[in-house]
């Protein structure tokens, strides 16, 4: 049976911890990194075309429409590596904010990477999904499996872990775009406070809500706090208004804040609203 269309979630992640060791001699950093999927995605609708082509549209603004798409680029790189001579139209029904830390456009890639094996039948496992979206950028190789995990070497090897405690997730997201690039050129390695990745690993797997807030770490915000005081600003509030625990995720500007009880998100919400446009409640997926 011949499928012609295929629609697939593609969740946002958040980084719980991120610390850099190193420079590598490819310009990347050795990374340790631990994320988790948030119940904020955008939607992916892959459409067969005979003709053998790839066109791509998307409902929000600021997503360019050519191979700058990482979805744009994870269909190109199947048809190469697998001859496909079918095309396909992707339409993005965009919620993640662009450029935001939250990995919209690698989820979307891994999105399309696992909604063409189907559309196009080429029966490939989620290891060789991950393996393939390695080449487009380093989160989607995670974003393809979802869930919670411990990423190493420049983000691509994932070591899966099981989920956080259940929780509810605030995320905010000041009107501005980070470049990932430019925070890693400026990140200085020496004398910065190195989050302890292997005990949020621990914390993770033994279920200790508490420890997780305690061990929240990123070292990328020693760089974006620096150059964009509002994240700084986000960040503050978020911990005056009550959160129980906040950190800024990948290289920003969103900001998130983790709460156990409802009531107290609300509060923290309705706070933020005030002053910044795109807040997001949502719940930790984290499977």
């Amino acid at each position: 049976m011949t499928i012609n269309k295929v629609s697939i979630k593609a969740p946002a992640k958040i980084n719980l911890s991120l610390d850099a060791l190193r420079k590598r001699e490819d310009g990347f950093h050795e990374v340790a990194m631990v994320m988790t999927t948030v119940d904020l995605a955008d939607r992916i609708e892959l459409t067969l075309l005979e003709a053998d082509e790839i066109k791509i549209e998307s409902s929000g603004g600021f997503v360019p429409l050519d191979e700058r798409n990482l979805a744009f680029q994870a269909a190109l790189l199947l048809k190469k590596t697998f001859n496909i001579t079918k095309g396909v139209y992707i339409h993005i029904s965009k919620h993640i904010p662009v450029a935001a830390g939250l990995a919209g456009g690698s989820s979307d890639a891994a999105a399309t990477l696992k909604g063409l094996n189907e559309l196009w039948g080429l029966g490939l496992s989620l290891d060789e999904l991950a393996e393939l979206g390695a080449k487009i950028g380093s989160d989607v190789s995670f974003c393809v499996y979802g869930g919670t995990a411990l990423a190493t070497g420049r983000g691509e090897k994932i070591h899966h872990i099981s989920s956080p405690p259940p929780c509810w997730v605030l995320l905010a997201k000041p009107p501005i775009g980070v470049s990932t690039g430019e925070v890693y050129r400026n990140l200085k390695l020496q004398g910065i406070k190195h989050p302890d990745v292997e005990g949020m690993v621990k914390a993770i797997e033994e279920k200790d809500y508490d420890k997780i807030c305690s061990l929240l770490g990123n070292v990328l915000e020693s760089v974006t706090l620096k150059m964009y005081p509002e994240v700084k600003h986000i960040k503050e509030q978020m911990m005056r208004l009550g959160a129980d625990a906040v950190l800024m995720s990948g290289s920003g500007p969103t900001v998130f804040g983790l709460f156990q009880h409802e009531s107290r998100l609300q509060r923290v919400y309705n706070g933020l609203r005030g002053f910044c446009h795109e807040v997001y409640a949502v719940r930790l997926l984290g499977e």
